[in-house]
């Protein structure tokens, strides 16, 4: 499915792939402050709770910081683009059990990792000095996520 989904990327414009990422940016952070919500109700532990907290609080001001360079470029209203979000995959629903935390990281760990190479290669294309410079700070961000997920994942003792 990524794949078929980076091809839709692929052909987006400028404006268009804004919309896409601005959309996306608030999508994750939902995802994650649910995860928030799930891992509390669930009785993880706190650093498990806070860590999907703060992905949440970064991802909204993400889209913030898109969505003001959006405006100065196109004004307010967003374009409607309908490819999937490649970041805020269904992980919630997969995650029932204290068991199931394993795979929602797992999962998590991969979007952030092919966001992090889609806004890398987004970075290198576009024209925009302003867009490229979010690219390149989101494409970092999206890699200190994966770091704080694969961190998580290491403390708490699952998979390598």
């Amino acid at each position: 499915m990524a794949v078929e989904i980076l091809k839709e990327i692929r052909k987006l414009n400028e404006r268009e792939l804004l919309s896409y990422w601005i959309k996306g940016e608030y999508e994750e952070a939902e995802m994650y402050w649910k995860l928030a919500e799930r891992s509390k109700e669930l009785g993880l532990p706190e650093n498990v709770v806070e860590t999907f907290r703060r992905l949440g609080d970064e991802s909204r001001g993400h889209g913030d910081g898109l969505l003001r360079i959006y405006r100065d470029e196109y004004g307010e209203e967003l374009l409607e683009v309908r490819v999937p979000n490649v970041e805020a995959l269904d992980v919630l629903g997969k995650f029932w059990k204290v068991k199931d935390l394993e795979d929602v990281l797992e999962i998590a760990m991969e979007s952030e990792k092919l966001a992090e190479t889609i806004y890398r290669k987004l970075a290198g294309e576009t024209e925009n000095p302003k867009l490229r410079e979010a690219y390149l700070l989101l494409a970092e961000t999206e890699k200190g996520h994966y770091e704080a997920l694969a961190s998580l994942r290491k403390s708490l003792s699952l998979g390598d």
